[in-house]
């Protein structure tokens, strides 16, 4: 059955009070839109004290206060009209929007489905005037230099719209996370906020560390990377967390464009794309980040709640705030040995264990930066033997036998033993030096904090990890033929696939070919993984390249597949390793970059202080 049709109108003006409840219903979606759009008009007046006061949720009762610049007496019945504003006067502003607020809708909204009553003062006035929303009559008040705007029983002309809200716990939850975020963007200002007259959060004028570890608390103060970064008219900064500080939603992130609180799929995508070789896939990173760039680069008109942008450049925006966050997460505690390698200390220094040529012990600890002098670093030394002894490293012989390469002679620890007495190296070494090996599974190593326990294989996988994806950015891949290949039965998908991917293959430092219909053969595999099973790592990357195709495994899923290969080839549990082995690691994992976790998202290694063994033992109690 058709619907009746509605009477023919003739097109006709809508009055002024409809067409304001209209927005209403884009500005005004619920209490939380008005503090948001109060505590905007606010600091664009210039405000460095702002009250927030809340009753029932902001539905009985939103009064907040600021002591910015005032609005005239004259100029009040403008404050609440349609379209006023001070913000902005021709295309061109509207274009290079420098402030929080531009449309000129919000007030004239707001009062239009509320009791709004509007105080406020100037400097050079002798009083404060009020008016009221209903009547827009201006009448003296009392107060302070500033202005406070009170709104009263929300929505109380539209029951309908009153209806949809929620409990007054959540309508509070969302004006307190709208107070939260702008006041993280501003700690130049002072907030406070109230509900139903108890003091909920205060805080005072402080500098944006102390603002974000306020409000987002001490897991992630004690979890974050400073990031300040500029590019041309870009410029991104304020804290990344460490993945040990991610959670379980993403309730934690904030995102800043020009000081304006926005929800941008590309900023996100940006950032979470730089945290992928260390967050696992169900956990989000925290971060309080402000990208500052050119009103004229970024389009904020786009929605009229103003929590969407739209940058002109946004491929550049994307790769900048990526890189920018990626360098930030690259550099972590165990990489502050970095690239730059360290200075050796003088063998008559603060290292009297160690003896030899300052030539060998640079070239054994200066980060690896070439491929085939990591593959050698760590190729050989986790090799079994034929009575399944860890094998020395062969670019490290000379250190494990105590001979210089040079010719003299040189002394090192025989055993882990002997380190705990010696005068330890500078912060030179943040992972200290080994001690012993703990069920096959840690190292536990000292260094000037106390005490590092280090979980081996997945800090050998990171290792391996960043070596395969500098390899394969380079276009270095080194490749390992073996002597005798190895043969495996495959199927007809199998063939079809390594028969189909041979460069993708190649370039990944694989060769396989099928050498019967039902077999395949592996020729060479990366050098970084020769001592790992070849067949176990064809059927992977043969695996991967037939569900995701040959190009999009080199580019959309190349880190996934480098990871599995780097789990498969790193050091097992229950490997003995000798000391000089154990500390041949931990200068690698200093060398490395994200060598903090592994790439699963889990910690490597971790730091117990004295004060913290002090405390285990009643130590000074």
């Amino acid at each position: 059955m058709n619907p009746p049709l509605s009477p023919i109108r003739a097109i006709q003006q809508l009055p002024d009070n409809l067409i304001s409840q209209i927005a209403a219903g884009e500005v005004v979606e619920r209490p939380s839109a008005v503090v948001k759009e109060l505590l905007e008009n606010a600091l664009d007046a210039g405000a460095t004290q702002i009250t927030v006061r809340l009753e029932q949720g902001g539905v009985k009762r939103i009064a907040i206060t600021d002591n910015g610049r005032g609005i005239a007496p004259e100029q009040l019945p403008l404050a609440l009209a349609r379209h006023a504003t001070s913000k902005i006067s021709s295309l061109h502003d509207l274009e290079n929007v420098a402030t929080l607020g531009f449309r000129g809708e919000a007030l004239a909204s707001i009062a239009s489905v509320s009791q709004l009553t509007l105080t406020s003062r100037t400097a050079d006035a002798g009083h404060a005037s009020e008016i009221d929303g209903s009547t827009l009559a201006v009448t003296p008040s009392s107060g302070a230099q500033g202005t406070t705007v009170d709104v009263q029983d929300l929505y109380f002309n539209t029951p309908a719209r009153r209806k949809f809200l929620k409990s007054e716990q959540t309508e509070f939850g969302h004006c307190a996370e709208v107070v939260r975020r702008i006041a993280l963007a501003r700690p130049d200002v002072s907030f406070s906020l109230t509900h139903n007259g108890k003091t909920v959060d205060h805080w005072n004028i402080t500098e944006i560390a102390k603002r974000s570890a306020s409000i987002l608390g001490n897991e992630f103060a004690n979890a974050r990377l400073a990031l300040d970064e500029g590019a041309g008219p870009l410029r991104l900064h304020g804290f990344v967390g460490l993945p040990t500080a991610s959670k379980a939603r993403a309730d934690a992130q904030y995102f800043y464009v020009n000081g304006r609180f926005v929800r941008d799929k590309l900023l996100v995508h940006a950032v979470r794309a730089a945290y992928q070789d260390v967050l696992h896939g169900d956990r989000y990173p925290s971060y309080v980040l402000g990208l500052d760039l050119d009103p004229a680069l970024v389009d904020v008109n786009v929605h009229p709640s103003k929590i969407e942008v739209r940058f002109r450049d946004s491929r550049s925006v994307h790769q900048f705030v990526f890189h920018a966050v990626s360098r930030a997460l690259a550099q972590t505690s165990a990489t502050s040995f970095g690239a730059t390698p360290a200075p050796l200390p003088s063998p008559s220094g603060a290292m009297p264990w160690i003896r030899g040529s300052q030539e060998h012990l640079q070239a054994i600890l200066q980060p690896n930066t070439q491929v085939p002098q990591q593959q050698t670093s760590f190729g050989p030394q986790f090799a079994p033997t034929a009575n399944g002894v860890a094998q020395t490293m062969a670019n490290y012989g000379a250190l494990f036998t105590g001979n210089d390469p040079a010719g003299g002679a040189a002394t090192y620890p025989a055993a882990p033993q002997q380190l705990a007495s010696q005068t330890l190296p500078s912060d030179d070494f943040p992972l200290g030096f080994a001690l012993a090996q703990l069920h096959g599974i840690y190292i536990l190593a000292q260094n000037t904090k106390g005490l590092v326990l280090v979980d081996m294989h997945a800090a050998h996988e990171r290792i391996l990890y960043e070596q395969l994806k500098g390899a394969l950015d380079e276009d270095a891949m080194q490749v390992q033929p073996l002597l005798i290949p190895v043969t495996f039965f495959a199927d007809a998908v199998e063939v079809g696939t390594a028969e189909e991917n041979q460069e993708t293959l190649h370039a990944l430092g694989f060769d396989i070919a099928a050498i019967s219909p039902t077999t395949l053969a592996v020729r060479s595999v990366p050098a970084l993984l020769k001592n790992a099973d070849a067949q176990t790592l064809a059927r992977d990357v043969l695996r991967d390249v037939r569900e995701f195709g040959g190009s999009r495994v080199l580019v959309e899923r190349r880190n996934e597949l480098l990871g599995t290969l780097a789990c498969h080839t790193a050091v097992r549990a229950n490997r003995s390793l000798t000391a000089p082995e154990m500390n041949a690691l931990l200068r690698q994992m200093e060398a490395t970059e994200r060598a903090d976790q592994c790439n699963h998202g889990r910690p490597t290694w971790s730091q117990l202080a004295l004060s913290d063994l002090d405390k285990l033992f009643l130590r000074g109690q």
